[in-house]
């Protein structure tokens, strides 16, 4: 008997109301549902699945470089959240408390980690003694908690899941190198596995992480020419470690304060990968982190051996060491297509009797829904082939969004005017240096900066906004 499911519903298109398309796919492609928790999501199977491929990926390489896992508590005592008097004043506004445990009143405040830094460091100061006891590289999976007022699913929450580096290291130069390697990993991933192009360069005097002496990011355009930022990394020189006592005799003999780094990407990423790649019919994933990179439809499958057909394909496809699924639901094709085209899945298969009877399948690819007729002998080599052309593509087309959406400027007006007449984007403009240039271009443009880019490019001599001799070109946007 038929399935009457219906046909996956149409979401709102993207030229209409970005917004709303956005949350559209969040809800559509089941990747998150809304809970009784105001300000937090469920994410969904589907979209825990995509969390899981990252995860998979970048605990691979982290490992590589020598960073270790481990777990922390998720609270953290008032009072040693207080050691650290820039990080707890730039964490104070979103900071949620725990005042009570069971019926009795705490004797201290409990607050629910934001960040870890000052964990790290009462951990540190117990096990640091020794130069021979650096570096420590270590990374935490976990989930943080900051009482954002808006919130917008995996763009903002209230409790969202992240990866968070600690590492400690004997000098400055050291730990620069680490905050720049993890900087590169970062943006190493974006471009080759998720296809989004980044810009990378560090952030404002005004903009860096409370209580960091350097914060560098990765910065990518939206689809709509808004800004994401993507990662971070920040260098904290030996104020934390000085906060928290914590020093080590050197190979001299002399006691040091280490030097300390902390970086981190979260769940952020996928309203990124949304927002970067997705069209009108949904998602549009990369292969590297889809749940499903190939799913199999059959056309006519009551057809005798059209079934059997479909299920030896499927084990090729599985053998050669593809995410797939085959669908041998009682859905129709229809409705199949619909269905896997919300969800982003990179290759759809479709192998019908008049294609069994020729020796052929034909691949249909989601980011640009070309078909493709292939010789099933052929099959694993074509995979392959598209698997490469459609991370390629999809980046391609990502760039291109960006380049065509960055405009250069040497005024405040001519901000104003490309912004006006062409839309959001990235601006580049030079700066002298002054944070009160900082804050005049984004009351009068609406454009923040976003970073100072590590690759410079000469736009003109003085500042946008003072017109004193300029000191570098900055990034500016609206951001997400």
């Amino acid at each position: 008997m038929k399935n009457d499911k219906k046909l996956v519903s149409e979401i709102t298109s993207m030229d209409v109301d970005f917004a709303k398309w956005y949350t559209d796919i969040c809800k559509k492609a089941d990747l998150i549902d809304y809970s009784s928790v105001k300000g937090c999501m469920i994410i969904r199977p589907y979209g825990y699945a995509i969390w899981e491929n990252i995860q998979k990926i970048l605990d691979t390489r982290f490992k590589e470089l020598g960073h270790e896992n481990v777990y922390m508590p998720m609270f953290i005592p008032e009072s040693l959240l207080q050691k650290e008097k820039d990080h707890v004043e730039g964490f104070a506004p979103e900071v949620a408390w725990v005042t009570h445990g069971g019926n009795e009143e705490l004797p201290e405040r409990l607050c629910v980690r934001p960040t870890s830094e000052t964990l790290f460091c009462e951990h540190y100061a117990n096990i640091i003694r020794s130069w021979r006891d650096l570096p420590k590289l270590y990374n935490q999976w976990c989930s943080v908690v900051r009482w954002e007022k808006t919130t917008r699913p995996f763009l903002r929450s209230r409790e969202f899941l992240w990866q968070e580096g600690h590492t400690m290291h004997a000098t400055a130069d050291e730990a620069r190198a680490e905050t720049i390697q993890m900087l590169n990993v970062y943006a190493d991933f974006h471009e080759k596995d998720l296809a989004i192009p980044v810009i990378k360069g560090a952030k404002t005097p005004s903009d860096k992480f409370a209580g960091a002496e350097d914060t560098y990011c990765i910065e990518a355009m939206m689809h709509d020419g808004k800004a994401l930022q993507a990662g971070t990394s920040h260098f904290f020189g030996d104020g934390f470690a000085r906060a928290f006592d914590i020093q080590f005799t050197d190979q001299n003999n002399q006691l040091q304060y280490p030097q300390q780094t902390s970086w981190g990407v979260s769940t952020r990423m996928m309203g990124g990968i949304i927002m970067t790649h997705g069209d009108d019919n949904g998602l549009v994933l990369p292969p590297a982190i889809a749940p499903i990179q190939v799913v199999i439809v059959p056309a006519a499958m009551h057809k005798e051996g059209v079934l059997e057909a479909n299920r030896a394909l499927y084990d090729r496809v599985k053998a050669a060491g593809y995410r797939v699924k085959l669908d041998d639901s009682e859905n129709s094709p229809g409705w199949k297509f619909a269905e896997y085209e919300m969800k982003g899945v990179p290759v759809r298969i479709e192998l019908g009797p008049r294609d069994i009877e020729a020796g052929q399948c034909v691949l249909v690819t989601r980011y640009n829904m070309e078909k493709t007729v292939v010789k099933l002998d052929e099959l694993e080599d074509a995979l392959a082939g598209k698997m490469t052309e459609i991370r390629d593509g999809m980046y391609q087309k990502a760039l291109e969004n960006r380049e065509r959406r960055t405009y250069d400027c040497t005024t405040l007006d001519e901000i104003k005017e490309v912004l006006a007449e062409r839309g959001d984007g990235f601006v580049r403009a030079m700066w002298c240096g002054d944070e009160a240039c900082e804050d005049r271009v984004k009351e009068v443009t609406g454009v923040g900066s976003r970073c100072v880019p590590f690759e410079q490019k000469h736009i003109a001599d003085t500042c946008v906004c003072c017109g004193k001799p300029a000191k570098a070109m900055v990034y500016w946007g609206i951001a997400y």
